[in-house]
């Protein structure tokens, strides 16, 4: 280890070599500099450093331009292949590293109630595998077959992605353990309480009208009333005693289990829809998006 260090401690700094290299592909420090995106001044200070480090000439200058010396064009010989080597290393260490990130599409609800506690124990498993998320609630066929994997809400019949229910969608009301309400014997003794709203009509959601219409019960959104775009502001807000909220059993159960929320009444919509882990039909699955699909179902 020693030597190789002495060895490398005694070679000019890489960019000076690089520098070096486009100098003589491209015949001027002109066109080596706009390659480089760098000033043609950096470029003469770049040649300067390595000649000096050398102690020879590796250009011939004069009034018409440059050409490599004599040095220069042996110097060449023996440093391109040792460059394209040294950059398809890089290239295979970086296609290597990224061939083992799965890249997974879901909604913020889902990624935060529902997927990333499964990622800290997957990894936990399979330490050299990194997953990464692409969360927002605009999930569609199209992104979730632009990425390895994706968990999308619907009936699972999409043209162009295989899928698998992996979450069940059941719907029911809830509030905070410290939260005194009555229990009502029907869902629409639930139209007279305080109502977290959920304003989803960027997304396809449920919201409390679609809940009660499922009941056979009509409902008006009050005036004034609480509302949030987002499941996980209505699931937080509950939990902070701000009222009742709808909530989905997969995101609210780590929440109830803790003794944070507690169910409304015993009534529950399952609306036969649900989550699906889904991917491309077109595109195979690599060996690192496989396992993490098998270790996410077996899981469940």
């Amino acid at each position: 280890m020693a030597n190789v260090l002495r060895v490398l401690s005694s070679l000019p700094p890489i960019e000076t070599l690089v520098c070096f290299e486009a100098v003589a592909r491209c015949g001027t420090f002109t066109g080596a500099a706009k390659e480089l995106s760098i000033t043609q001044s950096a470029v003469s200070k770049q040649i300067k450093s390595l000649e000096e480090s050398l102690g020879c000439a590796l250009f011939d200058r004069h009034a018409r331009g440059i050409n490599l010396s004599r040095v220069g064009a042996s110097f060449l010989d023996e440093l391109e292949p040792l460059l394209y080597r040294l950059q398809r290393a890089v290239m295979k260490a970086r296609d290597d590293q990224a061939a083992k990130a799965v890249s997974v599409a879901c909604t913020l609800g889902v990624a935060h109630y529902w997927l990333f506690p499964r990622i800290v124990r997957f990894n936990q498993k399979y330490p050299d595998i990194t997953v990464s998320v692409v969360s927002a609630n605009s999930m569609n066929e199209q992104t979730c077959s632009e990425n390895d994997l994706g968990i999308l809400y619907g009936d699972g019949q999409w043209t162009t992605l295989e899928s698998e229910q992996i979450i069940p969608e059941v719907v029911f009301p809830v509030c905070s353990m410290e939260l005194q309400v009555p229990t009502p014997a029907t869902p629409a003794e639930l139209c007279d309480l305080h109502l977290i709203q959920l304003d989803s009509s960027q997304w396809d959601c449920l919201d409390w009208q679609d809940w009660f219409d499922h009941f056979g019960v009509r409902y008006k959104i009050p005036q004034n009333a609480i509302t949030f775009n987002q499941l996980t502001l209505t699931l937080n807000a509950a939990i902070e005693g701000l009222g009742i909220s709808l909530a989905w059993e997969s995101m609210a159960r780590p929440a109830m289990e803790a003794g944070k929320l507690k169910r409304v009444g015993e009534f529950q919509f399952v609306t036969g829809r649900g989550d699906h882990l889904v991917y491309a039909k077109h595109r195979p699955l690599t060996e690192q998006a496989a396992s993490f699909r098998d270790w996410l179902i077996a899981s469940i």
